[in-house]
């Protein structure tokens, strides 16, 4: 009789972390805006570098520290996983105070970026990301990780309280909203029939003012009305002796001009 062959048994890919090269740069900033797109939707702060040149400028500063956790199936290796963290204060688009932890004794390791691959999520990469950097925070003789993370990532926000993450700042991002008319009128619907006559047409449809009447409308009313005396009537005292015409020059005749007529159309 025959022996069953045993199925071959099904081995998990091992994770392994490594510092970042120059020549994983493209590949890891096309995996960062895989990660956060959905995430970057919903926040208003940007969970990743705003820039590709940002990105590219945080590997030739020195304190940072940048590592891949890779899996290897198949061929090439994937990346699950990127941590960027620092051990100080660092750029000009930091978000800390470094006077709070030196008032409280507290040498925080900064992690600046986690990033996990949506398609691995939930298998133990997250934890593995956390001690490591955990690591790093007691050999360099850090005494906390410090990180930041929008209110509305719930997700985000359980993971890391699960393991012993607490809030340390109250800041949080608030809003009101203002009511304010627009600048550009509604749409308006046409008048019906004809045109509209337009401020021009208006204009010259408006009546003209009444001219002013002189200061002598009276008196000359009552020169010229029915009673008023013609000059016949009035004495010869007052009459003034009217000029006679002078007799008009002799203009010379001009030649009366034919006629033309248009021809009538059948």
């Amino acid at each position: 009789m025959a022996s069953r062959k045993s199925a071959p048994a099904v081995t998990e890919p091992t994770i392994r972390v490594r510092r970042i090269h120059r020549r994983d740069l493209n590949k890891v900033w096309e995996f960062l805006k895989r990660v956060f797109r959905s995430v970057n939707r919903e926040t208003v702060e940007y969970q990743r570098p705003r820039t590709k040149t940002r990105f590219l400028e945080i590997y030739e500063e020195e304190g940072i520290e940048q590592l891949l956790f890779e899996i290897h199936e198949g061929e090439a290796p994937v990346i699950v996983g990127y941590a960027e963290c620092a051990y100080e204060v660092i750029g000009s688009d930091n978000w800390i105070n470094e006077r709070y932890f030196e008032s409280r004794d507290m040498r925080p390791l900064f992690v600046e970026e986690i990033a996990i691959h949506p398609d691995y999520q939930g298998r133990g990469i997250g934890s593995f990301v956390i001690e490591q950097l955990e690591h790093l925070a007691r050999v360099r003789g850090c005494t906390h990780l410090v990180l930041e993370v929008a209110a509305n990532n719930k997700r985000a926000l359980q993971f890391y309280r699960a393991r012993s993450f607490s809030q340390i700042d109250a800041a949080i991002f608030l809003a009101k909203k203002v009511v304010s008319e627009p600048e550009l009128l509604p749409p308006r619907t046409l008048r019906s029939g004809g045109l509209d006559p337009g401020p021009a047409a208006e204009a010259e449809a408006e009546p003209e003012p009444e001219s002013e009447e002189p200061e002598d409308a009276e008196d000359l009313s009552e020169a010229t009305g029915p009673d008023a005396q013609e000059p016949e009537d009035m004495p010869e005292e007052a009459a003034e002796p009217e000029p006679e015409p002078e007799p008009a020059p002799a203009l010379a005749a001009k030649p009366a001009r034919a006629r033309r007529t248009r021809p009538r159309k059948a």
